[in-house]
């Protein structure tokens, strides 16, 4: 395979783990951080905003894990493409949205 597909395969793991937050956010009707926000990926979006946000990055992992990438994790290399762009966007996150939530630092007893 080439590199290019191993690309596709990365992206598309970052897009689908960042499609999640979004979701259930927006599902749940909590504002959530968003590239929309002001500032962005500080401020607040609306629940509706995050859905739609996070329906886009659905669609993006879809088009580069299925269309382009054509995704077989049966195979050793594609699953690990795969599961070190899921592991890098949430573990950025993570840290990112902990800054805002309180999750940067083990509650205090």
């Amino acid at each position: 395979m080439s590199l290019s597909h191993y690309l596709s395969l990365l992206g598309g793991g970052m897009f689908l783990m960042n499609a999640v937050p979004h979701v259930i956010s927006g599902v749940l009707g909590r504002a959530f951080q968003s590239p929309f926000a002001t500032p962005a990926g500080k401020g607040l979006s609306s629940s509706m905003v995050n859905v739609l946000w996070g329906l886009a990055n659905l669609l993006l992992a879809w088009l580069l894990l299925i269309h382009f990438g054509r995704v077989d994790i049966a195979r050793g290399m594609d699953a690990m493409a795969l599961f070190v762009g899921i592991a890098a966007i949430a573990l950025f996150s993570a840290h990112h949205f902990g800054q805002f939530h309180g999750g940067n630092h083990p509650p205090q007893k």
